[in-house]
This record gives C-alpha cells, structure tokens and sequence, in this order.
C-alpha cells in the first residue's frame, strides 16, 4: 500500500512539473507576441493551478484582471494549452481568494511616527514595500505610505551621480531648476524626451528625490502603464472619484514613458483633466516619452499642445566622450581596477544604450571578482561576445520599410496606410516579416510602427509570409534577398 502511494505521489509530482513547463513555455510565447509593457501588467498577474480531467486552471488577484484576461487572452490561452498538451481542451480563469486578501491587507495606509514631512510614495507588492520602508529610514522620513498611488523612487538614482555631458546638460540643468523650484513659470509642465537608457528615468528619480529631502511636499511617480492600470482599475470598481482625489492631491506628478499611453483615448482623457486640475492649482508635473510632445502621433491634440506649453528638454544619444565619462565613474565606484583601453572599447562598441553598457562594465567586474582573475580586454571580448555580437549591426524598422519599398517600387507611406490592394498589401506583410525576424522588437511595437496596426495583423503576416516562402520560391528568394542586403 505504501509503495502505491508513493508511487502515485511520484507521478503527480512529474505531472506538477511538466504542467508548470509547459506553463513557462506558454508564457515566453505569450510574452513574444504583446510586448513586455502587456505582459507585465496583464499576463504576469496568472499563476497556475491544477489540471483536472480535461480542465486547467488558472488564478488571477483581482475580479477586473480575471474578466479583463478572459476577455483579450481567453481564446488564445486555451489554444497555446492544447499546443502544449493535447489533454488540455479548457482554461478555466478564476479568482485567487488568498491573493485578494493580501492585496486587502496590503492597501491599508501605515504612519509612521515622523510628521514633519509628508511625501506619498506607493509599492507594487509586499517586497518592494520593505524595500522602501527601509530606504526611508533617514532623518527625513515619509509620514504616509499608499500602496495604490504610485511606485517607490530608487535611491540610487540622484543627482550627485548623474554623470553629465554635452548631450544631456539642457535636460540636467531643467531637471535641477524644477528640484530646487517646482511649479516656476515655464518648467510646468517639464518633459523629458529621448531614446531608451538615455537618463530620463534617473533625471525624474533625481527630482522626486530631492524634492522629498526638502519635506513637506508630496511626490507620486509612476509608469504610464501603471497610471492607466490603476484607472481602469478604478472604473471597475467604482472608485474613479477616490483615484482622482489621490491623484490631485500630489504636489508633484510624474509620469513616466508617456508614449505608452498613444491609443488609450480614456485613459488619455482622465489624464488630460487631471493634468489641467494640478497645473491651474499650482502643483508641478514632469513627464517623460521617447519622442518630443509634437511626434507622439496618437496622442489628442490638446494634450500634445498642453505638453508643450511648459519646458521641452531632449536627450541626445551619448558621444564616446560621455561615455567614457559614465564608464570610468562607474568603474571607480566599483572600486574594481578596469584599464582605460578596455573601457574606451566598451564605449567604441556599445553606443546607443546608456543601460546596456553599464550592464556590460557590471558583468565584466563580476566576472574578475567570482574568478580571480584582472579585467583585460582579451577577456572582455570573451566575456560580452553574446553583447558585443548583439551590437555588431542593428536593423531599424525604417530601415526594413524603406529597402521593402525601394524593392517593391511602392510608396515608403505605403507601410502605414489604410490601402489593402494586393500590390502594397504584399510587401508590407514581408515588412512586418522581416521586422519580426531581423529586430527584437515585439509585435505591438512593430504594429505601431505600421499605421498602428494591432500585433495579431502582425502574426497574421508573419506566419502568411512563412507559409507563402515554403510554396513560392520566388518569393523566398525576395525577402532572403532583402533579407541579405538588410544584414550586410
């Protein structure tokens, strides 16, 4: 009898594990084809339960998550489970009753003893609350913390450690005006603009930070995503007047990657009158995107222009003498000795990413100090070849839409318009195709980049284009070409 049972427990416990393979499997895919923003907000959210005949199970914290899951993935969930497992014919999406009294618990506001300054900081989830609770615990510390407002600022990034540098003084110099005078005559609103890992991020952090060692002002960060979270959130539940208060109540907003709210006409809306209301009382607002006020194409008109009302600073991308610079601060903090050729390597090879080339000095001095041995550049090459291969030649989407209709002899404004005709139709799918294959963008990025185009038109031409290269030579023998002259 005990050998049975043990034998039963073996095999459920097989069955656990190949469930939760096929689980992570499911969600790389899932990952690949709505982006990271989507993922992390909606898919991140499900943990797995139990199958049970031909029934598997999933769990989500809230009510709205559950409906809204089953709304946009319910179909595409079910079909990715059959593909992993032929004795999964139905997703069943259900609430986490324990995850949902957490998230009651955790919404409770904490006091703490000190109120000699009010700043409003919020987490996410319980961990990075003890992280902030033990980040504050300075002389000047926070007397209210609410959990469904806003994210914690990292400490790390303030000013004393920005490094700055021809292409980022004008939005340094902006960032340290509204710091020291938030709300001024034209610095409100202030926006950051630049491409990825540039310092916007850190700039806004720098802010929120120095504003709350001065005390008695409320400061709220956070994402563009999570800002239309929590007011779709809000709206489900009922609570839109107690979200507006909250939000209207800061001192100083900010908000982060604006871009992401480019089609969410609501959200815009709700953002649109809570910017007029903090800006008409005299309260500050910083906002950043990866383009100027004047291209986010998608957003309303009004917001656009409101945007651009107040101070308008850019991020160029960084010259070899900044980076340079950020290398070499970043290697004395370390206290690891890196020799300046290699770091003049790093800084001829990794250009466009403030972010990428830290991570490549981080992984060079962990490296040295797990095996004992000197940075050199023989074994920086050794070390980064997956990085500095990545580095070697990146194709852009425009670069993609303009070879396509070079080759195809259709108009560039071909690639994002409405027009369906087989002629124009047939080389944008092969764009599509070839952006997907040749860039690590993910598929509502691409779409984007087509006329705003939903990421499953972008499947859709992805896997037609697959499919037609298998019966038509021809074709496989364009967009390898095309594919060739891209690479080289």
């Amino acid at each position: 009898m005990e050998k049975a049972q043990s034998q039963d427990a073996a095999v459920a416990s097989s069955d656990s594990s190949a469930l939760k393979m096929s689980w992570l499997r499911i969600c790389d895919r899932l990952k690949s084809e709505v982006g990271d923003v989507e993922y992390r907000m909606w898919i991140q959210r499900i943990t797995l339960g139990a199958l049970e005949d031909d029934e598997i199970t999933l769990y989500l914290p809230e009510r709205f998550l559950r409906d809204w899951v089953r709304a946009q993935y319910g179909q595409r969930l079910q079909s990715l489970w059959r593909e992993e497992n032929p004795a999964v014919q139905h997703v069943e999406l259900r609430i986490d009753k324990k995850a949902q009294r957490a998230a009651a618990i955790d919404d409770l506001p904490q006091v703490s003893s000190d109120s000699s300054s009010i700043s409003t900081i919020a987490s996410e989830d319980a961990a990075a609350l003890e992280r902030e609770e033990a980040a504050v615990a300075t002389p000047t510390s926070v007397s209210e913390v609410r959990n469904d407002l806003a994210v914690p600022l990292d400490r790390r990034f303030t000013f004393d450690n920005f490094v700055v540098g021809k292409p980022n003084e004008f939005a340094y110099a902006c960032a340290g005006r509204v710091a020291d005078h938030p709300a001024s005559p034209g610095f409100n609103p202030l926006f950051l603009y630049g491409g990825v890992g540039l310092g916007k991020t850190h700039l806004m952090h720098a802010i929120g930070l120095k504003l709350i060692e001065r005390g008695n002002i409320s400061v709220a960060y956070m994402s563009a995503e999570k800002f239309m979270y929590r007011f779709i959130a809000s709206m489900q539940s009922k609570s839109q007047m107690e979200f507006k208060e909250q939000l209207r109540s800061v001192d100083v907003l900010m908000i982060d990657d604006l871009q992401f709210l480019i089609g969410k006409n609501s959200t815009q809306e709700e953002f649109f009158h809570t910017f007029n209301a903090l800006v008409d009382a005299g309260r500050q607002i910083i906002v950043s995107a990866d383009k100027s006020p004047s291209d986010l194409s998608g957003l309303e008109d009004r917001l656009r222009t409101r945007l651009g009302c107040g101070m308008v600073a850019d991020i160029h991308a960084t010259t070899f003498e900044l980076r340079i610079s950020i290398l070499e601060a970043k290697a004395k903090a370390s206290g690891t000795p890196v020799p300046p050729k290699v770091l003049e390597y790093l800084a001829h090879k990794i250009t466009t990413n403030v972010r990428e080339l830290e991570g490549a000095l981080n992984r060079l001095i962990a490296h040295a100090d797990l095996v004992g041995r000197p940075v050199t550049l023989e074994s920086t090459q050794d070390v980064l070849k997956d990085m500095l291969k990545a580095h070697e030649r990146r194709v852009t989407i425009d670069e993609i839409q303009r070879k396509v209709a070079e080759h195809f002899n259709i108009r560039l404004t071909d690639m994002s318009s409405a027009r369906r005709a087989r002629a124009v139709a047939r080389p944008r799918q092969i764009a599509m195709y070839l952006a997907k294959q040749l860039t690590s963008r993910s598929l509502p990025e691409i779409g984007r980049k087509f006329g705003n185009r939903d990421h499953t038109t972008v499947m859709h031409a992805v896997n037609r284009i697959s499919e037609l290269m298998e019966q038509d030579p021809g074709l496989a023998e364009s967009v390898e070409l095309l594919r060739h002259m891209l690479e080289s």
